[in-house]
């Protein structure tokens, strides 16, 4: 198997040769004073609530009497959802006891500017549509959501065009305080705060492209004033895609110069997954050869000395074992850096069978790191095992065991069909682990509590009466002035910028004198007082 590639190693061509691609999702809350479906204030947050509220999600339809993918498998995790809620900043609707009220239209204006910044065609009628959320995220199951514009576009390097596929408002989610066995935990401060989704097309081709444009992005919004700013206050979703892969998405990239490592790595895992592929194909393992089975070895184990069996049966939890047929060797092909298929296994068991206590899996190409080979020999004679046959062990309850061991064998299953349509979560390493399914087309579904609203010429031409300038084009201005780069990208942006450009205009004074004391003396001399 090819040996995992360092991103510093790695040409732009090499990148090339495998076909990688990708696109970014940003999300960026905008700065009003009340939240996008109701009158609650936008505060500040806060680690103190006034009362908690449980909810257990269920999957409903689309309108096409189907289920989405992605609500199906949160269903199967069977999760008891809290809400922290603070009196301050939450009402009925968030709670799903009211209707919404009209969309906030401060937001709208601030989402339009940016539509039409990127010069995305917009919309004549805005139509809100529920996108479902059974993760619990959002108490009423479902986020509420519009397109504003499509078909945009953004100058980059070398004279190209990154497409910007469409820009959409919506209400930001809960944060997660805890995520432990079968109970979540969020808070709601976050809930309902003003969010625009702006969607580029996969038209990078390196993993520092994506970190750039993520950057002209985050730039061209704050170039609007009318943005919030700190921690949370915008995240990245990367789509990311090989040759004969699938589209994956790594959610929630809190910080742009996480995102190269990360593009890099899920590139080669898809690299790493497609040539597994190949090797079960050159086994003749086929979907319709394929085998496996089930067998309860907690009698076997009784006297066992690995401590998280040993713990389980001593807490009056069951094991058992997955037989797959032809697979020894492939739960110990390296995915990403220091990392296993059988990694690929474990998260989905730690996700969706809610054994999140690691080590939640030993396997049988790891013989001598777990069980003892006197264990492992007892188990492969209880499962009538081949010398070509993998063998997973998994630990607890009768519930959970039971959904593990059904997705032990539909993670394996997969593996013959190269790269799955995940959602993944970024890791600090630069790694990235399972969160969910993709989401699928049936998510999707119209609002029925809100009208359409038609966004008039009237209202389109009071925006661009006040469109400022790209800063890209501002800074180009500020650098022919003689400012240094680096202070040319930051007045670029600065509140103070317009009055830069008056004293500029008026004075014989230096750009970069009062470059200089705009961004520094001055304020300094505010903040004070």
């Amino acid at each position: 198997m090819t040996a995992f590639r360092r991103m510093e190693e790695t040409t732009p061509e090499q990148y090339a040769d495998i076909g990688m691609k990708s696109g970014l999702e940003i999300h960026q809350q905008l700065d009003t004073g009340k939240k996008l479906f109701c009158r609650c204030p936008v505060r500040p947050y806060t680690d103190e609530f006034h009362a908690e509220i449980l909810r257990h999600m269920r999957p409903t339809l689309s309108e096409l009497g189907e289920y989405d993918g992605t609500a199906l498998m949160e269903f199967k995790t069977k999760k008891e959802i809290i809400y922290q809620i603070h009196q301050d900043t939450v009402c009925t609707y968030e709670m799903d006891d009211t209707p919404p009220f009209e969309l906030n239209q401060e937001a709208l204006d601030i989402a339009l500017e940016m539509t039409m910044l990127l010069g995305c065609k917009l919309v004549s009628e805005l139509h809100i549509a529920r996108k479902q959320y059974l993760d619990g995220s959002i108490p009423t199951g479902f986020q509420r959501t519009t397109i504003l514009g499509v078909d945009g576009s953004i100058p980059f390097d070398g004279g190209r065009l990154i497409r910007i596929r469409q820009l959409g408002l919506e209400e930001d989610a809960c944060r997660e305080v805890s995520d432990e066995g079968h109970r979540r935990v969020y808070r709601t401060d976050r809930l309902g705060i003003p969010l625009m989704e702006t969607v580029t097309e996969p038209d990078m081709r390196t993993p520092q492209e994506v970190a750039a444009v993520a950057h002209r992005l985050r730039w061209l919004a704050r170039s609007t004033g009318r943005v919030r700013t700190g921690i949370g206050a915008a995240r990245q979703d990367v789509n990311v895609s090989v040759e004969g892969g699938r589209r994956v998405e790594i959610k929630g990239v809190s910080r742009i110069p996480l995102i190269p490592l990360l593009v890099h790595t899920e590139a080669y895992r898809q690299v790493a997954l497609l040539e597994i592929e190949k090797e079960l194909e050159r086994r003749k393992i086929t979907p319709s050869s394929f085998e496996s089975s089930t067998h309860d070895i907690t009698d076997t184990l009784r006297a066992t000395s690995y401590y998280p069996v040993a713990e389980a049966l001593k807490n009056g939890l069951e094991v058992r074992a997955v037989v797959l047929r032809g697979y020894r060797g492939i739960l110990s092909m390296r995915t990403q850096p220091e990392t296993t298929f059988a990694r690929e296994i474990s998260d989905r068991l730690r996700v969706i069978a809610c054994l999140d206590i690691l080590p939640n899996i030993a396997h049988s190409d790891m013989e001598g790191e777990t069980l003892s080979s006197t264990e492992w020999t007892k188990i492969k004679k209880l499962c009538r095992t081949g010398d070509n046959d993998a063998v997973v062990v998994v630990w607890g309850n009768e519930q959970d065991v039971e959904t593990g061991a059904k997705e032990i064998v539909i993670r394996a299953r997969e593996a013959l069909d190269g790269v799955p349509n995940e959602t993944r979560r970024a890791l600090p390493d630069g790694t990235n682990g399972f969160e969910r399914i993709l989401p699928g087309p049936d998510r999707m579904y119209p609002d029925t509590d809100l009208p359409p609203l038609a966004i008039t010429e009237e209202r389109i031409r009071k925006i661009q009466e006040i469109l400022p300038e790209l800063p890209w084009a501002r800074e180009e201005r500020y650098l022919e002035m003689g400012l240094r780069p680096d202070i040319a990208r930051r007045m670029s942006i600065a509140p103070e910028r317009d009055l830069f450009d008056r004293i500029v205009e008026r004075t014989e004074y230096d750009p970069s004198l009062i470059a200089f004391f705009l961004l520094g003396r001055f304020r300094a001399e505010c903040r004070w007082g």
